[in-house]
């Protein structure tokens, strides 16, 4: 495994993939078919979930992220979640799950709306727009170590380098950072 957990990105030039996840975007929605088969060997659905500031219709992104959630819950596998302009629809949803764990991917919100989803069990992932956002920051620096991911999402940035940010915005060591994100990444993929 490597030093520094890359929860989510979109670049595949990296030396050290070891998760696979697999899902409908919601971007998708309209014109994707659901079938289960694309779940084989996934330890993870995603990027999966809401996004009101795209033009995709809302019911149908509903019931895709519903039949994903379903399918989740079925297999034991965790979530990665695309939540946009649609965090307290999405958190009305995820209620009706059993889920192993929750990721919300690129977190972008405030400080409360991340303690409500810590509140809940839920782990939030921050990548490189957590600098571009005071609210986000503020999020970030209230997580527990318990709940939090970093990642590069489609950003150049490297994984390294968004554990050094995350470490200096949090006043923290950046091997306190990396050693708990390790905790977590064993605690919901490796038991």
């Amino acid at each position: 495994m490597s030093r520094y957990i890359n929860i989510h990105t979109h670049n595949f030039t990296t030396r050290h993939i070891e998760l696979r996840a697999a899902g409908i975007h919601p971007w998708d929605a309209e014109r994707a078919t659901l079938d289960e088969s694309i779940f084989e060997g996934a330890q993870a659905i995603g990027e999966i979930g809401l996004d009101y500031a795209c033009k995709v219709s809302r019911a149908k992104q509903e019931e895709i992220f519903q039949s994903q959630l379903a399918i989740a819950e079925k297999r034991g596998l965790p979530v990665l979640l695309h939540c946009v302009r649609a965090f307290a629809p999405t958190l009305a949803i995820l209620q009706g799950y059993n889920l192993k764990g929750v990721i919300f991917h690129g977190f972008i919100g405030s400080k409360e709306q991340a303690m409500e989803a810590v509140k809940r069990g839920y782990f939030l992932s921050f990548g490189e727009g957590t600098k571009r956002s005071p609210k986000t920051i503020e999020a970030l620096r209230h997580t527990p170590l318990e709940n939090l991911f970093l990642e590069t999402d489609i950003s150049d940035v490297s994984i390294e380098e968004i554990y050094r940010m995350a470490a200096e915005m949090r006043g923290e060591d950046l091997e306190t950072i990396i050693n708990s994100i390790t905790e977590n990444y064993k605690r919901l993929f490796q038991q």
